[in-house]
């Protein structure tokens, strides 16, 4: 009897698996029962993140792996939950892609022309990113793949090249911040001057605390990276940091920047939906109101940092990158420096 076909929203979750009622559920077989509370259907969590945990934690053994939508499947699992927030939620939404077109091809049978047609597919519909970073992931668990056992070494490694992708080359100039700042919020007006001094992410500038005013100076321990920074005082910093303060909804709160309940605005999950809608609205206000023809993004204040530094080293060290090449080719947007050559010394 051939199986029903599931219905979309379905169709790119793992097998089994369904979204109904605005959570996803787990169809158990009935000699899993047991694992399971003895229910036929099991509720596994209302994001897709939540649901993933619950069944890494009900499953032991994930059975045999013939089929490249079960690697994903032990993928999401064993892999995915070690990621931060942000980078899981990007894998997940690749494994969602990459599950209709591959899940039913042996692993064994995955080869460089699958992935490029995939990539090309990809391309076409979501763009040149999207397409790098779902092959980033079949590619990662094909390497899982050989570390468990399942085959004797990954054909897509070395085999494939990504899409060339050009950096954001948007400078955002004096004029543009000062137009912002006369229309914005206080709050997003406080985060924008202590940015342009610091030149953290998002997460970091939110996660600030008064906790992190060292004698020596700022201290930042960033997310993304682990590095560890100690941003040395100024009278600049000192002030902006100062009018921070002075202007937080609420006081009872070790934060810099809060809501009005004192709370964080960036969650576990690494979401910060309250400040970017704060940050929409001064931003449309911005546009409707003064010169301002062109939005800019939240990130492209720390390019702007970045750029207007004397040096790369400089801005790299503020950054906290590990690689000088990484703040080169996204971060430093102005034209590099240079003397001419003299004449003079041909004279001779």
């Amino acid at each position: 009897m051939t199986p029903k076909p599931r219905n979309k929203e379905n169709r790119e979750l793992p097998a089994r698996w369904r979204l109904k009622h605005g959570a996803y559920f787990y169809r158990v077989p009935e000699h899993s029962r047991d694992l399971w509370d003895g229910k036929i259907e099991f509720r596994l969590g209302k994001t897709l993140h939540e649901a993933y945990m619950t069944f890494a934690s009900r499953v032991d053994d994930t059975g045999d792996i013939r089929t490249l939508g079960q690697l994903l499947d032990r993928y999401a699992v064993e892999v995915v939950p070690s990621n931060k927030p942000k980078t899981q939620e990007s894998k997940h939404l690749a494994i969602r892609r990459l599950r209709p077109v591959f899940g039913d091809m042996p692993v064994a049978e995955v080869k460089p022309r699958h992935a490029y047609k995939y990539m090309d597919l990809v391309t076409r519909k979501h763009g040149a990113t999207s397409a790098n970073r779902d092959f980033e992931v079949l590619s990662h668990a094909m390497s899982k793949a050989v570390v468990w056992g399942l085959i004797d070494f990954n054909q897509l490694k070395g085999q494939v090249k990504k899409n060339k992708t050009r950096p954001r080359t948007r400078y955002i100039e004096d004029w543009e911040i000062d137009e912002l700042l006369a229309v914005a919020h206080p709050t997003i007006r406080a985060y924008v001057r202590l940015k342009q001094l610091v030149g953290l992410r998002c997460s970091d500038m939110l996660r600030l605390k008064t906790t992190d005013m060292l004698k020596e100076g700022l201290y930042v321990d960033t997310g993304k990276t682990e590095a560890k920074l100690l941003i040395t005082w100024t009278d600049e910093l000192r002030t902006a940091i100062e009018f921070a303060l002075s202007v937080r909804p609420a006081d009872d709160t070790d934060l810099v920047f809060c809501t009005r309940r004192g709370k964080c605005y960036a969650t576990p999950n690494g979401k910060n939906s309250g400040f970017k809608s704060l940050w929409q609205r001064s931003m449309e206000k911005a546009l409707k109101s003064n010169k301002l023809k062109h939005k800019f993004t939240e990130k492209d204040i720390r390019a702007k940092t970045a750029s207007d530094m004397d040096s790369t080293e400089d801005a790299q060290k503020l950054l906290g990158h590990t690689s000088p090449e990484t703040t080169r080719r996204h971060y430093r947007l102005k034209p590099e420096k240079v003397a001419p050559h003299s004449l003079k010394n041909n004279e001779d």
